[in-house]
């Protein structure tokens, strides 16, 4: 499953450094080359620390290069999600947020040539039970002085109730944004290395020691400060793991010979439908994106996957599927993002996490958040971004449900293989099974006629993975890592794969 983003791109993605260059010690680590981690690492070099990004598979290739990449201050139920749980003043501070991350993004676009497409965006209801919600969306935005309209109608082929629009936001292809940013970091001497994954730090009296491993590089690196770009912290330090939930979401390209809707659109009602346009050579491609579920708590994705992509068909009549993918999104307990120091008052870990589905200018202000925390030059709106407030306290209770059910799929994963003892045999493409007694469980699955025998405990916290037919990948109920076939890990909380043979 590859993204339209990312389609093209593997012959002539531009060279990291490689492992020889891999130095002994950087002012900064940041791990994970997506967008918040290129861009923090841009924005320190720009200051003049030396700064080293190592990335564990390659640009781009997790969230940010499978992003709809929208950049838009409207962003579903957000807003009134924020403001009923945490007040006006937080949600107004979060969205001052990502404007300062939008208005950054478009700067740096417009001075490096990036294309961006401006267009409006519509939170809409795609029935009569959506309407509240997207109601309480428009009056949650005027509140906060986001200069909202309120649609009775609009010009598209499918159900619209009503909804929200917002003029003048943005969109655009995520990867040449990621090119633009490396390019600078390294001509200003920062340093990247692809396939090289942060495993374990340590702390000591001469800094942070962290352990890289990868395809081409095992070392040890040393630095003053560690900022932990991953979509969710490999580190345990901090509960993170605790404090967001994964949601996969899915979505698709089309080519459509009639006309295609303009707007950025997204449903305040289930199930969610996101669409707009993407320009690419010689014609544009539709995309919609829909179908989310828990990470491997879904017992079939591809069921939710074929309706979202019949009810495009139907929608849109002739059109034809090109590309499909999916990605990760962490939604945080209490509904704003986790950025700062990884535990309270540290000054030399930094995490970025719980972005809930709007990375672009999440990621953006993260990045800024980051950086002017690190260089003395904190925004004042960051306090929406507190990775430890006491504003966490409203999100008790949802925490508290949350891993209520972490552990229920903990206990059931240990538990229902046992159904399958004596099963044998796969197809050509059969799905994943977890079979055996607990103390001797395997996972079977076969893909393009290659069988996969791997252990299903992952080796995180020690939940049993589940198959995900849709993506075909293994996928841990517990906290959203995520292994293919073969055992390889893929994402996560995880910091290495699943044991092969079983």
């Amino acid at each position: 499953m590859t993204s339209l983003w990312l389609a093209d791109r593997i012959a002539t993605s531009p060279a990291s450094d490689t492992a020889e260059d891999l130095p002994g010690f950087a002012d900064v680590v940041v791990a994970g080359a997506g967008i918040t981690g290129l861009m923090t690492a841009v924005l320190l070099a720009r200051a003049g620390r030396e700064v080293l990004v190592l990335e564990a598979r390659t640009v781009g290739a997790c969230a940010t290069g499978n992003t709809t990449a929208k950049i838009s201050l409207l962003q579903a139920t957000q807003l009134s999600t924020i403001s009923t749980k945490q007040g006006k003043q937080l949600a107004a501070a979060y969205l001052e947020g990502n404007r300062a991350g939008q208005d950054w993004m478009l700067s740096f676009c417009a001075s490096t040539g990036v294309a961006v497409q401006r267009e409006d965006a519509y939170s809409f209801a795609q029935s009569e039970g959506g309407v509240a919600a997207a109601r309480a969306e428009y009056e949650a935005c005027r509140a906060v002085d986001l200069p909202v309209t309120w649609e009775a109608q609009a010009e598209v082929p499918f159900p619209y109730h009503g909804g929200v629009r917002l003029a003048e936001q943005a969109q655009f292809d995520p990867m040449p944004f990621l090119d633009a940013l490396r390019a600078e970091l390294l001509d200003s001497g920062g340093q990247l290395v692809e396939h090289a994954r942060v495993q374990r730090v340590s702390s000591g009296r001469d800094g942070l020691r962290i352990s890289v491993d990868g395809a081409r590089v095992h070392a040890d690196v040393k630095a003053t400060q560690l900022v932990l770009a991953t979509g969710i912290p490999v580190l345990d330090r901090g509960g993170y793991f605790a404090r967001v939930k994964p949601r996969r979401s899915y979505c698709m390209a089309f080519e459509v010979p009639g006309e295609i809707t303009r707007p950025m659109m997204i449903s305040t009602d289930s199930p969610t439908r996101s669409l707009r346009y993407a320009p690419v050579t010689g014609a544009e491609r539709l995309l919609v994106g829909g179908a989310g579920h828990t990470v491997g708590r879904a017992k079939h994705p591809g069921v939710a996957l074929a309706e979202l992509e019949s009810w495009t068909i139907r929608h849109f009549p002739g059109a034809t599927r090109t590309h499909l993918w999916s990605a990760q999104d962490y939604a945080p307990i209490d509904e704003l993002p986790y950025v700062g120091p990884i535990l309270p008052d540290s000054d030399t870990i930094y995490v970025a996490t719980g972005f809930n589905k709007w990375g672009m200018t999440n990621g953006a202000a993260a990045a800024l958040a980051l950086s002017g925390r690190m260089l003395g030059e904190r925004p004042k709106w960051d306090r929406a971004f507190a990775s430890w407030s006491t504003r966490e306290l409203r999100g008790l209770s949802t925490a508290m449900a949350a891993n209520l059910e972490v552990g229920f799929n903990l206990a059931k994963g240990w538990i229902a293989p046992t159904a399958h003892i004596g099963s044998h045999g796969l197809g050509h493409d059969a799905p994943g099974v977890v079979s055996g007694p607990p103390w001797r469980l395997q996972a079977q699955c076969r893909v393009d006629g290659v069988e996969h025998r791997v252990s299903p405990v992952c080796p995180h916290l020690g939940g049993i993975v589940n198959w995900n037919d849709a993506d075909k990948a293994w996928e841990c109920p517990l906290h959203g890592s995520r292994f293919a076939p073969d055992g390889t890990l893929l994402e996560g909380p995880a910091t290495r794969g699943l044991t092969r043979g079983g």
